[in-house]
């Protein structure tokens, strides 16, 4: 498969709709292992960040009550899960999901269309009783991924080649949006336009540790391509001072996003 060569920007015409403020765009990551110290970081965000991401690590720990909490508290949760099984299986978590109020929900575009289209049908069906689903991102290729590492699990092509497979057979589905690292975004709106949230994990300021790492940038490169969500753990929560450092890219957020009308 052929994908085109990623630019730094993409055409103005497929830029999101919405004019989200940065603190619309930008989910800090809660990755903690008890609800005490998230919902102590996330107070320290009140009003700063309006969104929030529960992953694995926090939901095996606290379940669906830190969701609850969370949300009474005035943030939108992004619940990230990834989930990844047979299709009946993830219908039912979605429906969960649902009922614990989160607004958007990862599961895994390797799961397959069978399994993408059970989650986009359960959650319609949610939406016609009169409920609230959680908006549906597939995962294409994890941002700790290189080429090795897919090659490892039996994958030829190239991270962008996948994360474009996986994007289009995704869409195709149903879905919302997709999770992509920073560095497929703007190939992403080149090949599937302004319709797809985008969310980006992988994201660190100049300066800081890649960690674990490989596809990444930083938040004015992100939203400079194309993204709509940005996610950003260990360099707000692991910081000196959390509240200063979710401000600093709040600004750079704000920066680029001025700098590409």
């Amino acid at each position: 498969m052929s994908v085109p060569k990623p630019s730094e920007t993409f055409d103005a015409s497929l830029r999101p709709a919405g004019g989200r403020s940065p603190s619309d765009s930008l989910i800090v990551a809660l990755d903690f292992p008890s609800a005490a110290e998230a919902l102590a970081l996330a107070d320290q965000l009140a009003g700063s960040c309006r969104w929030v991401k529960v992953g694995l690590e926090l939901y095996l720990a606290a379940g669906n009550p830190i969701v609850a909490e969370l949300k009474g508290r005035g943030f939108s949760i992004f619940l990230d899960l990834k989930l990844h099984d047979i299709p009946n299986t993830v219908a039912g978590a979605v429906r969960s999901a649902a009922q614990a109020g989160a607004s958007l929900l990862t599961l895994h575009a390797a799961g397959g269309p069978a399994m993408l289209r059970a989650a986009v049908e359960a959650a319609s069906e949610i939406a016609a009783q009169g409920g609230n689903p959680p908006q549906l991102l597939a995962v294409t290729v994890l941002t700790s991924m290189d080429a090795a590492e897919l090659a490892a699990i039996g994958v030829a092509q190239s991270p962008a080649e996948q994360v474009l497979r996986l994007g289009r057979m995704a869409m195709a589905c149903g879905v919302a949006g997709l999770v992509c690292s920073p560095e497929e975004v703007a190939m992403l709106r080149q090949n599937l336009g302004n319709k797809p949230l985008l969310v980006a994990p992988g994201i660190r300021p100049a300066g800081s540790a890649a960690q674990d790492q490989k596809r990444l940038a930083t938040p004015g490169a992100a939203i400079t391509a194309g993204a709509s969500y940005l996610v950003v753990g260990r360099p707000i929560t692991q910081a000196a001072n959390p509240l200063r450092a979710a401000q600093s890219i709040l600004l750079e957020m704000e920066s680029a996003q001025k700098s590409a009308r």
